[in-house]
């Protein structure tokens, strides 16, 4: 009886889904300081905040009184205390905790976990990681503690698969010399051109290449100068995602299990990337959520998905806010002002106790719901979690991207950014992103441009009633316009902000492949450790010499037979799928199930397959169509390679 009231419940709400406090907490949250090192950028960094003058933040400030307005009778305190002055060293060591390197400074514990992540960084990233354990390391000797022990006396290995000379093995000094000078993730040859502003022209965005390394060439070469073209209050530049051979991967596309050590990677690389433009990347803590007994508003993301999960498994959206989108899709696109002109307080307040009391029973009807009003609740549901969506530790880092003069390592910023949030907040951060992309794609209606959306949509993502506010005082205006030019950025290039940069999947497999080797990294052994990372190495050279390759294709779902796919130095994922699709239509096929596959004009449509890489140093990758296989096959020679029907099609089996 139980299940059948649950498959009830979950059949209603798919239908549903599918067919201010006061003034002192609602201010803006305090950015991060600037570093000595960046005030001459301030000029630069003001010239183009003027240059939004000529774009209204009207709506910004109404949206502001609009949210002081609609919380102003429930008072209620803050839940954050304000963050408490740290002493020294207690930064750097919960930095290391963070970055999953907090090994390094106890004095007895296993090294081999952090060698394993150490030998996959860049010269930048492990300048980052030295750089903390210093200050850190000062700290004790200042406090009169027993010292840490010397990192360099743990790394044997140079970063990202490099290796030094058996002549350097005796030092360990001249071994961390080495991991902090070499030149990985390089090519032999680079061009950093495309970073210069090229006024008017698609710009080529650059993720096979460490974003930190990239700033540090340009900085040394002067060319950080000379890429800090002011952009056009109404125009952004174009960027096009450089396509390497081994393709572009997606948010999605990678494992669970390997998204997990993407967070961790982004997080040193920011780090890494701030400290080379001389930017402090400074945290909140993070936040103590209150509980509430409400079902729907001011509760925390993870809870609201398990009990949505509950009722419809895998969903990765509220179920809520799912509704409150598509209901505006369906019927407030073309509505004029829509998520600038409020609803009634009212009303919204009442349909809010509605929500509660008849959302998962299927009782609560849109039809009757003003669109305004469903806007209204909209942001009310985002301010009213209980830690911001974009996170109490990270929200500091978000504002202050528009700190930084250059657009492109803005977005790089950005980019690393929404790979550090949790899973549950960057899922719904997308959901809400792509709703305003079709907001803004009706303006010719509805009157809402890019700029209007952002400025709405900023208080509600950067004001937060649990968060301290300290504002610097004649800084109000130019902190707004900041904050809608990072929702602007948001919205605008998401495409290219769900995008794991290759190089972050290029440090995932190293890390796979070194745990499942788990060498002992220890001084007395660094010898034999050497001739076994050479040995390895030489075996790839050696498949990488090979000029085609006969490999096997699974797609056990769909067919009882392999498919043999010979390939040379063209050969694309692409070209896999339709030689598949081939085969079905003219060798007769064992097909398992014929309705697995949907069918176009009496021929199978490859559009509704994928290639996955599966195993060997990745856990599995949806690949990109464009991706060149027997690059592939030199990166993962142990690899299944499988082909699945895209999830996005509805499913036939």
């Amino acid at each position: 009886m139980e299940g059948q009231h649950r498959r009830t419940c979950a059949d209603i709400v798919s239908a549903q889904v599918f067919g201010h406090t006061r003034h002192c907490p609602c201010k803006m949250n305090q950015l991060p300081p600037k570093s000595p090192l960046v005030s001459p950028l301030s000029e630069s960094v003001t010239s183009r905040v003027d240059s939004l003058d000529n774009l209204s933040m009207d709506s910004f400030w109404l949206e502001v009184e609009n949210i002081k307005q609609s919380t102003e009778a429930e008072q209620e305190e803050c839940s954050l205390a304000d963050v408490k002055a740290q002493e020294e060293g207690e930064a750097e060591a919960e930095w290391l905790q963070d970055a999953g390197l907090s090994d390094l400074i106890k004095d007895h514990a296993s090294e081999n976990d952090n060698v394993v992540l150490l030998s996959t960084l860049t010269k930048t990233q492990a300048a980052a990681v030295q750089r903390r354990l210093d200050t850190y390391s000062r700290s004790r000797r200042r406090k009169n503690k027993h010292p840490v022990r010397d990192v360099r006396d743990i790394f044997g290995v140079v970063g990202s698969g490099e290796t030094v000379t058996e002549k350097e093995e005796s030092s360990p000094d001249q071994l961390w010399h080495n991991l902090r000078t070499s030149n990985v993730q390089k090519p032999e040859t680079q061009d950093y051109s495309c970073t210069v502003r090229n006024s008017g022209k698609e710009e080529v965005f650059n993720m096979d290449i460490a974003y930190s390394e990239q700033a540090a060439v340009l900085l040394k070469g002067s060319f950080l100068s000379e890429s800090r073209r002011i952009m056009d209050g109404n125009t952004l530049t174009k960027f096009k995602i450089y396509k390497g051979r081994l393709g572009v991967t997606r948010v999605g596309d990678l494992s669970a299990q390997d998204m997990k050590k993407i967070p961790t990677l982004a997080f040193i690389e920011l780090t890494a990337l701030c400290d080379v433009l001389g930017f402090e990347l400074k945290r909140n803590k993070a936040a103590k959520l209150k509980t509430t007994e409400k079902k729907l508003f001011g509760v925390p993301l993870n809870t609201l998905l398990e009990n949505d999960q509950k009722l419809l498994p895998n969903t990765k959206v509220p179920l809520l806010l799912q509704a409150l989108l598509s209901c505006l899709e369906k019927r407030g696109l073309e509505t004029e002002g829509i998520l600038r002109v409020s609803g009634s307080q009212t009303r919204i307040k009442s349909l809010e106790q509605k929500l509660e009391r008849d959302f998962y029973t299927g009782l609560f009807r849109w039809d009757e719901v003003h669109q305004n009003d469903v806007s209204g609740l909209l942001k009310r549901f985002i301010r009213e979690l209980p830690a911001p969506l974009l996170t109490a530790e990270y929200l500091p880092a978000f504002a202050a991207v528009q700190n930084i003069p250059d657009l492109k390592q803005r977005l790089q910023a950005l980019n690393l950014l929404i790979l550090i949030l949790p899973e549950p907040n960057r899922n719904t951060l997308k959901a809400l992103l792509e709703f305003l992309s079709k907001v803004v794609a009706r303006e010719n209606n509805n009157k809402m441009n890019l700029w209007n959306v952002s400025t709405v949509m900023a208080p509600n993502l950067f004001m937060h009633k649990g968060l301290p506010n300290k504002i610097p005082e004649g800084k109000e205006k130019q902190l707004a316009e900041g904050a809608a030019d990072v929702v602007r950025m948001m919205i605008h290039y998401q495409d290219l902000l769900w995008t794991v940069s290759s190089f972050l999947v290029a440090q995932v497999r190293k890390l796979n492949e070194s745990n499942s080797k788990r060498y002992q990294f220890c001084d007395k052994r660094i010898k034999n450790l050497l001739r076994k990372i050479h040995a390895d190495k030489d075996k790839v050279e050696k498949n990488q010499a090979e000029p085609s390759k006969v490999v096997k294709v699974h797609a056990s779902l769909l067919l009882k037979d392999t498919l043999e796919v010979h390939l040379n130095n063209a050969t694309r994922v692409a070209d896999v799928l339709r030689q598949f699709q081939k085969n079905l239509c003219q060798n007769g096929w064992n097909i398992v199930n014929t309705v697995n596959l949907l069918k176009c004009n009496n021929s199978t449509e490859c559009t509704n397959l994928l290639l996955y890489e599966v195993g060997g140093n990745i856990g599995e990758r949806c690949l990109d169509p464009d991706t060149y296989l027997l690059d592939l096959y030199h990166i993962n020679p142990h690899a299944e390679w499988i082909i699945k029907q895209n999830p996005s099609y509805p499913r036939m089996f």
